[in-house]
């Protein structure tokens, strides 16, 4: 595959770097970056010293056989409103902007929903993926399997604590480090941009679910990358049953596994795994999710969905850790 990257200086353009560069059926052909035009990549991504001598460029080229997208929210749908991208290159947009059935049309473009675990076949036949958020691969990857049993009654209440890589590279009050260190806030709580997208593929999987039966509270972690979430859900399955029923779902995802013991964090960040562990509590289940933001919940999962578009392994290019943090 020959892969142009759109927007390669911030955190995401970084990771999708650093996985393309080791992937042994990938070409990274060019970084495009209007602000960093001519510097070295490892100007911009310091790990990268001794990894390649690329440059950015601010030039586009159409000679290749895939796009990523690394820009911002808005910034996708302009970019493809503005450059008549050829109908054989392919793309992987991280940004918001395809997510939602509504807007997933741009220009005879139709982009698929790129979450492997329920949308397998259809990626394997779309030549355009809106690539999940972070936070809603991590919720939907915990309530994939009841919506799927059609088993999601009564409320669902979620906390989940995110890193600051999460925010983005650009600076803001509460993401520099003297605020953010040994701290913990909550922001955007019930109305987070990502139960949109949520509540689209569970309703796809259990016709009628509602999505303001969700209660979502996200927080700001002091760590750098990783998403943490608790989920609990009305449920009168047995812990073994609801084990069966989760295992079962996930017996054939690549990434998604589903532990016996309890999960902490640091067993995924740097990878591009998602563990799930359940609890059954009285008529409550609690199901804990872990993903690494930048690589589970963007660019991992964005080269996964390449590899399904490719016809290639999942897990190509995807066994090796990242080293940014």
């Amino acid at each position: 595959m020959k892969i142009g990257i759109i927007g390669g200086a911030g955190y995401t353009g970084g990771e999708a770097i650093r996985i393309l560069l080791n992937h042994p059926d990938a070409e990274l052909s060019y970084v495009h970056s209007n602000s960093n035009a001519d510097n070295k990549l490892s100007d911009v991504h310091s790990d990268l010293l001794g990894e390649t001598d690329m440059r950015f460029t601010g030039e586009l080229s159409w000679e290749v056989d895939a796009l990523m997208l690394c820009v911002g929210h808005g910034d996708a749908r302009k970019f493809l409103t503005d450059n008549a991208v050829p109908e054989h290159v392919r793309i992987v947009d991280l940004s918001q902007d395809f997510r939602l059935a509504a807007g997933s049309v741009i220009g005879g473009r139709q982009f698929v929903y790129g979450l492997p675990e329920m949308n397998l076949d259809r990626i394997a036949a779309a030549r355009n993926i809106a690539n999940p958020g972070c936070f809603a691969t991590c919720l939907q990857l915990a309530l994939l399997p009841p919506a799927d049993a059609r088993m999601l009654c009564g409320e669902i209440n979620i906390t989940a604590t995110t890193g600051s890589t999460g925010a983005g590279q650009k600076p803001g009050s509460t993401t520099h480090f003297s605020w953010r260190s040994g701290n913990l806030s909550v922001y955007k709580p019930f109305e987070h941009q990502h139960l949109n997208e949520i509540g689209e593929s569970l309703n796809s999987l259990q016709p009628g679910f509602d999505v303001a039966r969700i209660s979502f509270i996200p927080y700001r972690g002091d760590f750098p990358r990783g998403i943490i979430a608790s989920t609990v859900v009305d449920c009168t399955l047995s812990q073994d049953e609801a084990v069966a029923l989760y295992k079962n779902f996930y017996r054939d995802a690549a990434f998604t596994f589903v532990c016996d013991r309890n999960i902490d964090l640091k067993q995924v960040v740097n990878t591009n795994k998602c563990f799930i562990h359940l609890e059954k509590h009285g008529n409550k289940l609690l199901i804990i999710s872990i993903i690494d933001n930048l690589l589970k919940g963007a660019c991992g999962q964005a080269v996964q969905n390449l590899n399904i578009m490719f016809g290639l392994p999942q897990t190509t290019g995807l066994k090796l850790k990242s080293i940014a943090f």
